[in-house]
């Protein structure tokens, strides 16, 4: 069974939040694919993640870079699973009817957009409907996480 996460994000943007969690992934051995509402939010992932810490790369591609059977991370508008990934994350204004093939799934998303909220709050119930075994993640003023249900 599928693992749901909710990821709340409260003082950063999902920019800024993304590489930390995937960071962790990749460090856990996980191969992730991360679908994002658009081609531009793609594109700006993909350039942010080559630079956002010079000393810390973390191996990604997307349809632009190809070879997706050997990128540790995949991002993606639709949702393929090139790279055989086990965690599958959403990130906000994109959803996914995929996320039973996956491990893991994370939904990203800002506190700061009420339309987003509401958005969560749905899937958040849908998950629940289906029993999958979701907690609720918000982000405290460090930039961590804390476990909220």
């Amino acid at each position: 069974m599928t693992e749901v996460r909710f990821y709340h994000l409260q003082n950063q943007s999902q920019k800024q939040a993304l590489p930390l969690l995937l960071s962790k992934a990749v460090e856990r051995g996980h191969r992730i694919v991360v679908k994002l509402r658009d081609a531009h939010a793609v594109a700006d992932m993909d350039d942010h993640l080559w630079g956002y810490d010079p000393n810390n790369f973390l191996p990604h591609g997307s349809a632009k870079s190809g070879n997706a059977e050997d990128q540790p991370i995949w991002l993606t508008t639709g949702d393929d699973n090139p790279n055989k990934a086990d965690v599958l994350i959403i990130g906000q204004g994109a959803s996914s009817e995929h996320h039973g093939d996956y491990k893991m799934c994370c939904e990203v998303f800002s506190g700061q957009d009420q339309e987003a909220v509401q958005e969560a709050r749905k899937r958040w119930k849908l998950y629940k409907e289906k029993e999958y075994d979701v907690t609720y993640w918000q982000q405290n003023e460090r930039g961590g996480w804390d476990k909220k249900a």
